[in-house]
């Protein structure tokens, strides 16, 4: 499995915003979103540990850390992606997946002790909306996030339909997420308060105003 970086850190987002976690950033990546802050792991030509399955568990352990986050790139391409979860997701790790929303993640939910998705939903301005696996948000459950990061208000337009034709604010957690300076939060809010959405979440990308907004391994 091809780990393009591995750290410790916060979670700067989803449902454990503000907690320790250990992430495992996978390399390479399907889509090539336009707002994407982490193109430089897209790529074949990103330098990666090569590491096993066992690897990978024994540095998640060595860590002391319970929140473990996989994310990309896109994690669920990696071959041995239901291996490493079959392992990692014994019920004493918190398993969380960054996932962009474009690959099958049906498997996920075979999985004993299955890990939590964070489902994106590419907004139209990511470029990237017709390669959408819609199945995807007919399976997601209360374990679950489904988030749109929207960049206009046309994006914030079509989270609102997709939520409402999936039933997605009765199913899971749903965050709204700015593109980081192209819109500002408070036109989010406007939006949430004026079309009441009750149970919709906004989130800020807590690491990006801790640290520089460019800086890895955070």
């Amino acid at each position: 499995m091809y780990v393009a970086e591995k750290f410790v850190s916060i979670n700067g987002e989803s449902r454990r915003a503000g907690q320790p976690a250990v992430f495992i950033r996978f390399r390479g990546c399907n889509l090539a979103c336009s707002y994407c802050d982490t193109k430089w792991a897209n790529t074949a030509q990103c330098p990666a540990q090569d590491m096993t399955v066992e690897q990978i568990k024994e540095y998640i352990l060595s860590t002391g850390i319970t929140n473990v986050t996989l994310t990309g790139g896109e994690p669920l391409l990696q071959k041995d992606m239901k291996e490493l979860l079959s392992v990692l997701c014994d019920g004493k790790l918190y398993v969380e997946i960054e996932t962009n929303g474009s690959v099958d993640a049906s498997f996920t939910k075979k999985i004993k002790n299955p890990p939590s998705l964070t489902l994106d939903y590419k907004t139209p301005s990511s470029n990237e909306e017709e390669r959408m696996y819609m199945p995807n948000f007919e399976l997601v459950d209360t374990n679950d996030t489904v988030k749109f990061v929207c960049g206009n208000k046309a994006d914030l337009e079509k989270s609102l339909k997709i939520i409402k034709e999936y039933n997605l604010d009765k199913k899971c957690a749903v965050y709204f997420s700015a593109v980081f300076g192209q819109i500002e939060p408070r036109e989010i809010v406007e939006f949430m308060l004026e079309k009441k959405l009750n149970g919709v979440n906004l989130q800020l990308q807590m690491h990006k105003y801790i640290w520089d907004p460019n800086k890895k391994g955070v």
